[in-house]
């Protein structure tokens, strides 16, 4: 078996070099991006990472597994426009969130079929399943977005508790939640193991298919979630509204410190990447830099700190 999951937790020697890329990120932006350290924009940074957080908890799992979810921004985006469909039908708020739920956890277990039992690759299994939902969510709404969802959601995402907005609190707990499940429970062991010792799964018995299944079940599950929050947000549903949410989930997790091997995951570290990745784009936007250019600026930002890491790990 991987060496324990609580051993595994917080330790000095795991921060990864994303952390000093996050305090280098707020003194830049602190100095050139005017506004950016003003309390509406923090407040607005921690709203924006909130669904980011709530997508990346699940995959690290999926990682820490040795597999890979290119669904997850597309689930997203059909989970809004099911549950946008729900409300503009008249249907109570817990049960258009219900229909998310289903609709992300009905793809999440088809990705962990594909990838568990059929033995796929999980990027060709989940690119597949990327199209199948994005070109759903577009056939549902003709390419448009899907508005009149009433005033209930949208004054709940606005909500504050604190002085701290409803996602983050979302955020938060949704955290909570990944972390004592995989550091404190059973469950979090298998995860630990189908990364780094799957055939002792196998040879004790405790069906290594199931448990791998149910990781990207919870990846479905949570992407049908961020779906309350992004469309709270948008007060509307759009089919593409999440495309490429899973490549900065995928980059959060990595300079985290997650690995595709050896069942190595942290989600602290996954936490740090989230933040990171919220300010680098919130800066961005601040200074007026093009999205296009926000995309490439991530993938500089993976590669510093993923270079960082490495130099660290030689010494």
């Amino acid at each position: 078996m991987p060496e324990s999951a609580v051993a595994q937790g917080w330790s000095p020697r795991r921060i990864p070099g994303v952390a000093y890329a996050l305090v280098g990120l707020g003194m830049f932006f602190s100095i050139f991006a005017r506004g950016f350290l003003s309390a509406p924009n923090l407040v607005n940074v921690g709203a924006q990472s909130a669904i980011l957080l709530i997508v990346a908890l699940p995959m690290t799992l999926i990682i820490m597994a040795e597999g890979l979810d290119l669904s997850a921004g597309a689930v997203l985006g059909l989970s809004g426009v099911t549950l946008s469909l729900a409300l503009v039908q008249g249907a109570p708020l817990p049960v258009a969130f219900l229909l998310a739920l289903a609709v992300g956890s009905t793809f999440g277990a088809i990705n962990g079929l594909l990838v568990a039992v059929a033995d796929i690759p999980p990027f060709v299994a989940t690119l597949g399943t990327m199209g199948v939902a994005e070109g759903l969510a577009v056939a549902l709404t003709d390419g448009r977005s899907v508005v009149g969802i009433g005033s209930t959601l949208p004054a709940l995402y606005a909500g504050k508790f604190i002085g701290a907005p409803f996602a983050v609190w979302a955020a938060v707990l949704t955290y909570a939640v990944f972390h004592v499940l995989l550091y404190r429970t059973r469950f979090g062991a298998y995860v630990f193991a189908l990364g780094g010792n799957r055939e002792a799964l196998v040879l004790a018995g405790l069906g290594a298919n199931r448990y791998h299944i149910l990781v990207y079940v919870l990846g479905g599950l949570l992407s049908g979630f961020g779906a309350l929050l992004l469309t709270g947000r948008m007060s509307a549903g759009h089919p593409t509204a999440a495309i490429g949410m899973e490549f900065d989930a995928i980059a959060a997790v990595i300079v985290g410190g997650t690995r595709f091997e050896r069942g190595n995951g942290w989600l602290p570290g996954t936490a740090l990447g989230v933040i990171t990745v919220g300010i680098l784009k919130n800066g961005l936007n601040v200074m007026a830099v093009s999205s296009s250019l926000q995309v490439a600026s991530i993938g500089v930002l993976v590669i510093a700190a993923l270079l960082v890491d490495s130099i660290r790990e030689r010494r």
